[in-house]
């Protein structure tokens, strides 16, 4: 005689053994610990004339500073596997708001400032140092110890003539240097940094970031007459103008946009 195999379903005496019903199969799966089972939701289609509207907010990753000339988000990437340093001249208040805002992404920001006084206010309403924001004195910012999972920005708040910082740009850390106007350590400040940013400046102070810069004639001779809160961001190969718009809550801890402390 020749043995055959009985096929699945079927047992050796040729009769066919019933299949168990789905809440048996169900049963048998969870106490054999395999593969939970979820919640069960109808499958949702679009039709080809459908496709057209459906529209994915996707964008790039990292701090919403503002908004561009046509209302589109402005993302600043400042959580980056290589080191990147911004220069900001113009006010406090611009600064503040990205920190805030970078807090609000995960990132921890350390400060360093000669005028603690002027931080206390935003280290109060995160929790006292706790959650994210941390002030130092100038020159005392310790070794951060970041990683793709705890980033970092270094804010250095130190006036017009900032010290060569001990904290400087690396990976997952950023470094964004405010000063107030320009300065003689200003031009080699923009010569290094990846991002500058200007606002409201004087026209003398115009000129000579347009040939520091090499601006076009047209956005030197507007620098003069930014409205507070609006920002010219410059990089090697784009330049934005970008409007700040603060939330209820940035208002009410940091006032209204201005250009002057």
């Amino acid at each position: 005689m020749t043995a055959t195999t009985p096929r699945v379903g079927q047992a050796a005496t040729g009769r066919v053994q019933p299949q168990p019903s789905v809440p048996e199969r169900a049963r048998e799966l969870l106490r054999s610990g395999l593969g939970l089972i979820g919640p069960r939701h109808a499958r949702h289609s679009l039709s080809v004339d459908q496709l057209d509207a459906l529209a994915l907010p996707i964008g790039d990753d990292g701090v919403v500073i503002g908004v561009d000339a046509e209302g589109r988000p402005a993302v600043l990437g400042l959580n980056r596997p290589t080191p990147y340093d911004v220069v900001l001249i113009g006010g406090l208040w611009t600064v503040q708001v990205i920190a805030l805002r970078a807090a609000a992404t995960g990132a921890r920001v350390a400060v360093e400032t000669g005028r603690p006084q002027a931080w206390i206010q935003m280290v109060h309403a995160m929790g006292g140092g706790q959650n994210g924001l941390a002030v130092y004195d100038v020159g005392r910012v310790p070794p951060q110890g970041t990683s793709a999972g705890t980033p970092v920005l270094v804010v250095r708040d130190c006036g017009m003539r900032p010290p060569r910082g001990r904290v400087v740009s690396g990976p997952w850390q950023s470094v964004l240097t405010l000063l107030p106007y320009l300065s003689p350590v200003a031009p080699r400040l923009v010569r290094q940094a990846h991002l500058v940013g200007v606002q409201r400046v004087s026209p003398d102070e115009a000129a000579e970031l347009g040939r520091t810069m090499a601006l076009p004639r047209a956005e030197v001779e507007s620098l003069p007459g930014l409205s507070d809160g609006l920002t010219l961001w410059c990089s090697d190969r784009d330049r934005q103008y970008v409007m700040t718009q603060p939330t209820d809550a940035e208002t009410g801890l940091l006032g209204t946009p201005r250009r002057m402390d």
